[in-house]
């Protein structure tokens, strides 16, 4: 009897790809084949508070957002470095750009996450101040303000929204020019 039972659910369900063509998103989610599906929706960018500075994230980067996981401390790792996470089996860094920029110390009660940019060789992890803000009504901005001098070459452009400022930050440069002696295999062990 219940392998009948299996058997009569199995001939319900639909093949892959027609309940992939009948699946709407729910309002609000902003999914790469709903963006496609319907362009004439604007498409929201994401930023990421550190040190009370709002950057933004590269809307082609692949990325992610994730409590703080274990991270393994690197001895004689210069500040700045936090140490390696495991992002799936594969070691990822992860920085803190607030001490990197020399920014101020987070807001009380804000929750520390790691926001994971981009895939493979490329990964990066960075500690950031709560969850990144959807921007659906970014206008450019009128003056641009004085940025750390390590940050200046790597925001091109900035934007506000809502009174607060945001800014485009080329994180593939940043951490390619800034942090590329704070690899795993160039930091020397105490």
């Amino acid at each position: 009897m219940e392998k009948h039972q299996v058997h009569h659910m199995e001939a319900d369900w639909l093949p892959p790809v027609a309940a992939l063509a009948c699946f709407e998103p729910p309002t609000g989610a902003h999914l790469a084949a709903a963006l496609h599906a319907r362009p004439e929706e604007k498409r929201a960018r994401y930023g990421f508070r550190v040190g009370g500075l709002g950057l933004l994230i590269d809307p082609d980067a692949g990325s992610e957002v994730l409590p703080i996981p274990a991270v393994a401390i690197l001895p004689g790792a210069p500040p700045g470095f936090a140490g390696l996470i495991n992002m799936r089996g594969n070691l990822a860094p992860l920085y803190d750009l607030r001490v990197l920029l020399g920014l101020s110390p987070p807001q009380a009660g804000t929750q520390p996450l790691a926001l994971v940019l981009g895939q493979g060789d490329d990964v990066v992890g960075i500690i950031i101040e709560g969850n990144p803000t959807a921007l659906t009504s970014l206008a450019p901005l009128p003056a641009f303000p004085t940025l750390p001098g390590t940050l200046e070459k790597y925001v091109p452009t900035g934007y506000t929204q809502d009174g607060a400022i945001w800014l485009e930050f080329d994180h593939h440069a940043f951490f390619g020019d800034t942090c590329g002696n704070m690899k795993p295999d160039t930091i020397r062990h105490a």
